[in-house]
């Protein structure tokens, strides 16, 4: 049994508390004291998870060194943008606290992949990796089986979290190849929109299938530009996130998607949907990084161009459809 402290207590950050406190001591801490005082009142997360009973032998503590003073891991369950003031924090006064985020995207601003916002604050031997994999928040919370990935630089931390953290309703696998699966993670909610968009506008399954195939190869193709390996884009991290984010209902990228084909602006969207979709706030972070490294992601263009409203997306689909023939297995 280890004890595991989880910040952040949106639907994600619940849902791994959740899952956890059957096997381990769990505390979760939010930066809202209300909001933990609601869930212990009421047994459940009504914000983010209502419906879904909390498992009791979850501690909710509000104060934060108190929360990280027993942990043995700390699991960061904040959106990328949190992700930077709480390593900070944690950094601060806990800087041997062995560290895992759930985030997936770019940083905005630095265009950062979380790895490398966690170098600047983490001392080189702080453990530190990513869960990151095929999941939605609301069926891990109610117990329905799941394998993820935990990806970290260092084999040896990814493989001793594994075994702590597996249980027969949340599989896990250790990858070595964080790059890899941060990319991974991020590009396949930017494909999750284009995968809405389409199946929005009434294009079929035809359509879907041979947007998320191309869309994987330009996932690849970025991540072997910045030294990620191919083959765990094959895996969970990759064409897992992707099938999973791109096709299912509760995918909130993917009903952005589904509202910008009925015409819909991006604001009304958002509003409308209550939660972060990180593939919005990615998109233009893709491309940048894309266009630095010499990397040709269309389908990603596209998207950005549709969100920033330069692009119809009828036409954005008929622009894809016409490019310039080539071969389909292409050196990266």
């Amino acid at each position: 049994m280890a004890s595991i402290l989880v910040i952040g207590a949106g639907a994600w950050g619940t849902a791994l508390a959740n899952s956890y406190a059957g096997a381990h001591r769990t505390t979760l801490w939010s930066i809202e004291p209300e909001h933990l005082a609601e869930m212990r009142r009421d047994g459940e997360n009504k914000r983010y998870l209502p419906g879904i009973a909390l498992n009791q032998r979850i501690e909710f503590v509000a104060d934060f060194d108190e929360a990280c003073e027993a942990a043995e891991l700390a699991v960061i369950a904040t959106p990328v943008s949190g992700l930077r003031p709480t390593l900070k924090r944690v950094a601060a006064s806990y800087s041997a606290l062995p560290v895992l985020w759930v985030c997936k995207g770019f940083e905005a601003g630095t265009g950062k992949l979380p790895h490398e916002v966690a170098t600047e604050f983490l001392l080189p031997d702080t453990g530190r990796g990513v869960l990151t994999g095929p999941s939605f928040a609301q069926e891990v919370a109610a117990g329905l089986p799941c394998a993820i990935t935990l990806a970290s630089s260092s084999m040896e931390f990814a493989t001793r979290w594994v075994e702590q953290l597996i249980h027969p309703r949340l599989r896990l696998y250790a990858n070595d190849d964080i790059i890899g699966a941060e990319i991974g993670g991020a590009v396949k909610n930017v494909l999750a929109i284009a995968a809405g968009i389409s199946d929005g506008l009434g294009y079929g399954y035809n359509a879907r299938a041979a947007l998320l195939t191309r869309g994987l190869a330009e996932i690849a193709r970025l991540s072997a530009s910045l030294g990620g390996r191919r083959e765990t884009l094959m895996g969970l991290a990759g064409m897992g996130d992707l099938i999973l984010t791109a096709t299912g209902d509760l995918s909130r990228n993917r009903r952005v998607g589904l509202a910008l084909a009925e015409g819909k602006n991006l604001k009304t969207i958002l509003e409308e949907l209550g939660h972060v979709a990180e593939g919005v706030l990615t998109t233009e972070t893709v491309v940048a990084r894309a266009e630095a490294n010499g990397v040709d992601m269309p389908i990603t263009r596209a998207v950005r161009d549709v969100l920033c409203g330069s692009l119809d997306p009828h036409d954005a689909m008929e622009q894809l459809m016409t490019r310039e023939a080539r071969l389909e297995i292409a050196p990266l």
